[in-house]
């Protein structure tokens, strides 16, 4: 397969036909290798998030097309892009969206736990990623309790418990002091190494000169310039 990701004259209308309808992606077109690493890059309302979540998704391009692992799934239905994220994409959201008042365990489980039968399997699964991840000292402890950055890496390895091919990551160091910030992008570089496709969008610049990142896509007003 040439290439892992790839877009064609994709483009995202919101309110269609309505008097306040807006276009905020227009006739992208994007191919991704891989096991690369590639930065989405913009000003707010570029349209990168949402660009992120079409390629995760999360919500469907309003024209073109959107081939993802040899696939075309721009037209899928619900039941099985939920599949297929499950199997295939793991997504780190910029504010986390995790449970509070859930332990750090139960987080992590999550994307598992409609198809995960064995109870001791799963345990298995989230005690590896938990440590892998750097996290596993919390596991019982409530989400509530956490620092930025121990929920950050909580986020991460709920995205990567099902071991997917591809990661997305929305601003993931934006909440995070350098420290954590380098930590994060140390966890993203063994991912890569592991041939992980990592897209990510971020106004960082620790992020966009780190030698994790090998392509930059700048965009502004939805689209690539």
């Amino acid at each position: 397969m040439s290439y892992i990701i790839e877009t064609n004259q994709l483009s995202k209308k919101f309110n269609i036909g309505k008097k306040n309808e807006i276009e905020v992606l227009k006739n992208i077109n994007i191919k991704i290798k891989n096991n690369t690493t590639t930065l989405l890059k913009g000003a707010s309302g570029s349209g990168k998030t949402t660009f992120l979540s079409i390629l995760g998704g999360l919500m469907k391009a309003s024209e073109g097309e959107y081939i993802c692992l040899g696939k075309k799934i721009s037209h899928w239905s619900e039941k099985f892009l939920t599949d297929f994220r499950r199997q295939n994409i793991g997504i780190i959201f910029q504010q986390f969206h995790l449970v509070q008042g859930l332990d750090v365990w139960t987080n992590i489980a999550m994307p598992a736990i409609p198809t995960e039968k064995s109870n001791q399997k799963l345990k298995e699964k989230v005690e590896k990623i938990a440590k892998e991840i750097q996290i596993e000292h919390k596991l019982y402890e409530k989400i509530d309790t956490l620092s930025g950055g121990e929920m950050q890496r909580v986020a991460i390895a709920r995205a990567l418990l099902n071991e997917p091919k591809i990661v997305l990551a929305d601003e993931p160091t934006s909440q995070l002091d350098s420290e954590n910030s380098e930590n994060i992008l140390q966890i993203f570089q063994k991912l890569k190494e592991k041939g992980t496709t990592i897209i990510l969008t971020s106004h960082d610049s620790r992020v966009e000169n780190n030698v994790l990142v090998d392509e930059i896509i700048q965009m502004k007003d939805g689209k690539i310039i």
